[in-house]
This record gives structure tokens, C-alpha cells and sequence, in this order.
């Protein structure tokens, strides 16, 4: 039989389901019920006073979270869009003025255009297209603007003011007829793997690749593809070819 004592043993107290607290426990125990005591002490509008400001704190800490948000997200619009802008000027708005009157009526002296530069990146100068290019190359020239009639590796000549092309007459994308001077095409011309040999529209007046003075043009020479009048006359619009005008 177990005495009096023996009942204070841990083994005893373990078997009716009591433990031992430990210093640790106690000291928490003691540091929970001080807190407490605390806010039963504290009136009632402190303690919401309280909560309001903790809760002030976290709304104003999210509000500056958004704030931030909103002004990273209208910087990167803000980015995005000078962004496009400059793409679609540097590759469809370089802007080119119209001198003389070569390519009339589907283009006036004074005429301001517009340059594709992104086209011929991708493909090569078609039979047809109006160009801007650098005479013979010189950064110092104006730009001259004229339309392709023969493509590289062909041969071009001009016979009682008819285009021919490799010796057989040319109808399609020639926009010229009844040409009295045939100059350098009198004879054939034949065009290297990168030239290309171009008339104005309005032949009578328009020294191009006929004349010594211009020659063939070299594919590095061309700037871009005109397809658009920006001002400068009083057509505004996409470039038409003569048949389209009528």
C-alpha cells in the first residue's frame, strides 16, 4: 500500500492525469495572465481606439501597395506606347518631299510622302512599286522618286516607245507608253543582280534610268517604298496609280 507521501511522486501524479509545469509554462502562464488583466483594465474606446489605428495602418500600407501598382502599370503603358510610335515612324513614316514633276499626275512637285522601309526588308522591290532612293549613292543628293520597270538579271530596251523585257514587250505594272526618248535603253540594258531600272511616269519630264546622269539603280540605294502622300500638295492619301486616279 502506498503512503501518504508516495502520493507526491510524479509517477503518481502522472497516473491521475497531472503534470508538472515547468518554469517555462509558468512563466508564460503568469506573462498571459498580466496581459490580460491589461486589457480588462484598458476601457473599452482605448482599446477600439487601438484597433482602429492598427487597422488605419494596414489599409494606408495597402493603398501605397496600389498606388505603386497603378503608377508601374501606367509607366510601362506610357513606355509601350512611345515604343510603337517609334516602329511605325522609323519603318512607315520617314517622310520624303516630291521634287519636280516626274511622276505626275499620281505624284505633284512639292508632294510630301511617305516611306515604307520595313517592305523591302522582307521582300524584294517589285516591277511596278515607286521608290525613293539616293542617285547614284550620294548621301548629299536629294531623294529622286520613280517606278521600277525592270527587276535584276533582266534586260531592259525600248523600242518605238514600248518597254520590253527580256525581248518581250511589257504591259503589266508599266504605267508608261509611247516613250519618244528612249536614251541608254535604245540598246539593251542589262541589269545586274542587284540593279534596277526605273522611269518616271511622266517620261517627257523625268530623267531616270535612261540618262548617263542616273543610270541603273543599285538595290543598297533605295530607301523604301512610297505609299503614302502625307501634304505638301492638295492630294493626302494613299498613292494611286494613274488608272485608279481616273
Amino acid at each position: 500500500m502506498s503512503s501518504e507521501k508516495d502520493s507526491g511522486c510524479p509517477l503518481y501524479l502522472e497516473e491521475r492525469g497531472y503534470m508538472q509545469k515547468s518554469d517555462l509554462q509558468k512563466k508564460h502562464e503568469k506573462k498571459t495572465h498580466a496581459d490580460s488583466g491589461k486589457n480588462r483594465k484598458m476601457p473599452i474606446k482605448a482599446r477600439a481606439a487601438r484597433t482602429l489605428r492598427r487597422t488605419a495602418r494596414k489599409v494606408k500600407k495597402a493603398d501605397m501597395l496600389l498606388v505603386a501598382g497603378h503608377g508601374i502599370l501606367w509607366i510601362a503603358e506610357i513606355t509601350a506606347v512611345c515604343l510603337l510610335a517609334f516602329v511605325l515612324v522609323w519603318f512607315w513614316g520617314q517622310r520624303v518631299s516630291n521634287a519636280g514633276d516626274s511622276m505626275s499626275p499620281v505624284l505633284k512637285n512639292g508632294d510630301v510622302v511617305l516611306v515604307d522601309r520595313l517592305t523591302y526588308k522582307l521582300f524584294h522591290p517589285g516591277r511596278g512599286d515607286i521608290i525613293a532612293f539616293k542617285p547614284g549613292g550620294s548621301e548629299n543628293a536629294h531623294y529622286a522618286i520613280k517606278r521600277i520597270v525592270g527587276l535584276p538579271g533582266e534586260t531592259v530596251q525600248i523600242v518605238d516607245g514600248t518597254v520590253y523585257i527580256n525581248g518581250n514587250e511589257q504591259i503589266k505594272d508599266i504605267y508608261v507608253s509611247g516613250i519618244q526618248s528612249a536614251g541608254l535603253a535604245e540598246m539593251p540594258v542589262e541589269l545586274g543582280e542587284d540593279e534596277y531600272f526605273v522611269i518616271g511616269d511622266n517620261h517627257a519630264g523625268s530623267i531616270d534610268s535612261r540618262s548617263a546622269d542616273m543610270g541603273n539603280v543599285m538595290r543598297d540605294d533605295i530607301y523604301g517604298k512610297v505609299w503614302f502622300i502625307a501634304g505638301g500638295g492638295r492630294t493626302f492619301g494613299l498613292v494611286k496609280n494613274q488608272e485608279e486616279q481616273e
